[in-house]
């Protein structure tokens, strides 16, 4: 092998091992250009070949809700407005893809009603299980709040409200305002399981000082000082802390501290797999609950003689669909903009209320759904559901993926009247669920969500030594 080198060979042998990658580079690059001109030429000659959405036309909100037959396929139009997700799909509606569709199969057989799937119809994934650590939690579950005083120049976003909170948002003010007034809280940083910053997302985009504009900047800082402040922060890099966050811009809040964003455990109410700022191992999906006192009067009596209720903006290209197939229909009451009347009498005369995507992948639809005794339809695809880890969506909803709405009549009138009753009746035992309480009662919002946070708490605690108590 030593003489090899020193072999002395002709020219031309020499030329041809020096080109030899050359061409096989140069033959690499023309056939991959060729592919990619080849199959793009048959995607822009053929649109129709293409699984996703094809580009939008021009039309008019009319045009939205009215059918009106353009060929054997149609295909929602969309803007750069919407989020990504709306746009991966299409929905042929020809005679022969309402015969293919998934529901062709007994309903009972996909709900789990029959056979040895059984088990679909508890609403619990294991009750024994969710019991027994549910006490351990309340018994041993602690959490450490940074704290703040009444004369702090931000305590209004710091501090919980002295009021019952209203609106869109509720949900991330009613946790703090429980949580502050719960035997889960800690003065000792010692024995935490978690750290709780607990500023409020929707409080800071209404403070002039701070805004949306402001938002990314003011947790930024908010997180240098504590983790200059204190050592928690350090040492887990943020893993063992988490914040509460309602409206949707909470996905951006943290985008100037990549730690926290990967790290920090997040209670969000827009909650959907499709965007990166979510993980669903990780993070926690909170209910969005519209706050209403007392039960309906005639929840159980109520006949529900409605095969299905929606009414809501058409701010997505799911509802347009929706509403372009079934806003005349005679069975599903589907309804453009507000109501003049209170929707609550549509829900409780329904047997089926829609919960469709909008901006955002939740709404509080849903729980005004099972407030009023209606089985909720989650037409909202990508939607990591609130409490997933601990309820069983299958036997109190119907999830309904988007290509299906043409055949949504067909899906839920298909659903018999032992499946129905099942479903109804455990709406009636998941409402206390999503309720929030003041004070907090046991097994409502706060308390399940809790449970939530308890399941992702770290299973190794870093002590800290009694000369590094800050507090």
């Amino acid at each position: 092998m030593y003489n090899v080198p020193k072999q002395q060979y002709p020219p031309t042998f020499k030329l041809f091992f020096f080109f030899l990658p050359i061409g096989l580079a140069l033959t690499s690059f023309f056939l991959v250009f060729i592919y990619i001109y080849t199959t793009s030429t048959l995607l822009l000659t053929n649109p129709q070949s293409s699984p996703f959405l094809q580009p939008a036309t021009n039309y008019s909100l009319l045009d939205l809700i009215i059918p009106v037959p353009t060929g054997d396929e149609e295909t929602i139009p969309f803007s750069i407005d919407n989020t990504a997700e709306d746009l991966f799909f299409d929905l042929p509606t020809t005679p022969s893809y309402s015969k293919q569709t998934q529901w062709s199969l007994p309903l009972g057989d996909l709900f789990g009603f029959t056979g040895d799937n059984m088990n679909n119809t508890e609403i619990y994934h294991d009750t024994d299980t969710f019991l027994e650590d549910y006490k351990e939690m309340n018994k041993s579950f602690k959490i450490f709040v940074y704290p703040h005083k009444p004369d702090d120049p931000f305590a209004n976003v710091l501090l919980p409200v002295d009021f019952d909170p209203q609106g869109h948002y509720a949900s991330e003010l009613y946790f703090k305002k429980a949580l502050f007034n719960s035997h889960f809280i800690t003065k000792d940083p010692n024995e935490a399981d978690l750290f709780y910053m607990p500023f409020s997302i929707a409080d800071m985009r209404h403070d002039p000082r701070i805004g949306p504009q402001g938002l990314q900047d003011f947790i930024k800082s908010y997180i240098f000082n504590i983790s200059s402040k204190y050592p928690f922060w350090n040492r887990t890099g943020g893993a063992d802390h988490f914040y509460v966050a309602c409206h949707s811009i909470s996905r951006i809040a943290m985008d100037k501290v990549v730690e926290a964003k990967e790290n920090a455990i997040q209670l969000v109410c827009s909650s959907t797999y499709f965007v990166p700022s979510y993980f669903p191992h990780k993070d926690v999906s909170l209910p969005q609950i519209w706050p209403k006192e007392g039960d309906p009067k005639s929840l159980v009596s109520s006949k529900r003689n409605q095969l299905a209720f929606f009414a809501g903006q058409v701010n997505s290209p799911v509802r347009a669909v929706l509403l372009k197939h079934w806003v005349n229909d005679t069975e599903i009451f589907a309804h453009f903009g507000r109501l003049e009347s209170d929707d609550g009498e549509e829900q409780l005369r329904s047997k089926f209320c829609l919960h469709v995507k909008g901006f955002e992948v939740n709404t509080a639809r849903v729980t005004d759904a099972l407030h009023y005794g209606c089985v909720p339809v989650i037409l909202a695809n990508h939607y990591d559901l609130p409490f997933t880890d601990i309820l069983n969506w299958r036997s109190f909803s119907v999830v309904v993926h988007y290509v299906d709405i043409p055949v949504l009549k067909k899906i839920l009138q298909g659903i018999s009247f032992e499946e129905l009753s099942w479903l109804q009746n455990n709406v009636l035992k998941v409402r206390k669920h999503f309720k929030w309480n003041v004070p907090a009662v046991d097994y409502d919002a706060f308390y399940m969500a809790m449970y939530e946070l308890w399941l992702r708490k770290s299973s190794v605690r870093v002590r800290l030594s009694a000369s590094r108590e800050f507090i």
